[in-house]
């Protein structure tokens, strides 16, 4: 299969693309946006990588016909599990925070939470492809990002914003001028998942707590989350405020224990890749 026919798009409003993996039906399916600049562009989290995402781009003509003189893609993932981060390996620039650098300059399958079934790809990419097979292809950043950062596109400014709890390096990035904020994992329209390896209910709330600040003080309108669709800032104040008042003792128990079945589990899968 082509990379032409692996990826769809959406164009929006702004210099947004919006791309998705065709045939991975799951909700594990991440959202992978493209924001043009004036004089560089980004890519926020890359898929899966089992076909050529810098390739559709190119042939898709989605960086326009100044691409030549602008400075090489940048890939950044807003977390390395593997949903987000498999397709990292294909950009010559890389950028993740500082807390899962090693996570994917190692390939480690364990911390990218590498779980992915053959029923969850309705056409194979390629000829004999097998998802026991699937790994996180190590590579290794050329962006270490840290709170605060600001990733220069020339027309337009992305500040990172380090939001543990899903995973200990999970980021948003935010367009303070546009008011718009790319959450990955940190939050979408779905139950946050919050009992993965490295995940922590403490740093959850904390981060929820600074996305309800962010709302009361009107410095986000819209949300282009890591899965599903876009919501607004009424959405993300009440997922956020939704997920502070239920994280009480008893949800970190219950946390706890399903964290260590599903660690447990993710070892013994990843110990029978080959």
């Amino acid at each position: 299969m082509s990379s032409m026919d692996w990826y769809a798009h959406k164009t929006l409003d702004n210099g947004v693309f919006w791309i998705q993996e065709r045939f991975y039906e799951s909700g594990n399916r991440a959202n992978i946006w493209l924001l043009r600049g004036s004089h560089q562009d980004v890519v926020i989290d890359a898929g899966l990588g089992l076909r050529s995402l810098p390739e559709y781009i190119s042939s898709k003509g989605l960086l326009g016909e100044d691409a030549k003189r602008k400075k090489p893609l940048l890939a950044i993932g807003t977390h390395v599990h593997f949903d987000h981060s498999g397709g990292l390996h294909q950009f010559q620039q890389v950028g993740v925070h500082e807390a899962e650098v090693d996570a994917l300059a190692n390939g480690d399958n364990f911390e990218t939470v590498t779980w992915l079934s053959d029923r969850e790809i309705v056409e194979n990419p390629s000829p004999g492809w097998t998802a026991r097979r699937y790994k996180v292809k190590a590579v290794m950043p050329t962006h270490i990002l840290q709170e605060g950062d600001v990733i220069n596109l020339g027309d337009r400014q992305l500040t990172v914003l380090h939001m543990p709890g899903h995973s200990r390096g999970s980021i948003c990035l935010h367009d303070k001028e546009n008011k718009m904020l790319f959450s990955g994992d940190v939050v979408y329209d779905g139950s946050m998942i919050d009992w993965l390896p490295y995940s922590a209910v403490g740093d959850y709330v904390r981060s929820c707590e600074r996305l309800v600040e962010m709302v009361d003080k009107e410095e986000v309108e819209l949300v282009m989350p890591g899965h599903y669709n876009t919501f607004g800032a009424k959405r993300l104040h009440r997922l956020a405020t939704n997920y502070i008042s239920s994280a009480g003792a008893c949800h970190k128990v219950s946390t706890c224990a399903v964290k260590s079945v599903a660690s447990l589990a993710l070892r013994f899968s990843n110990s029978c890749i080959c």
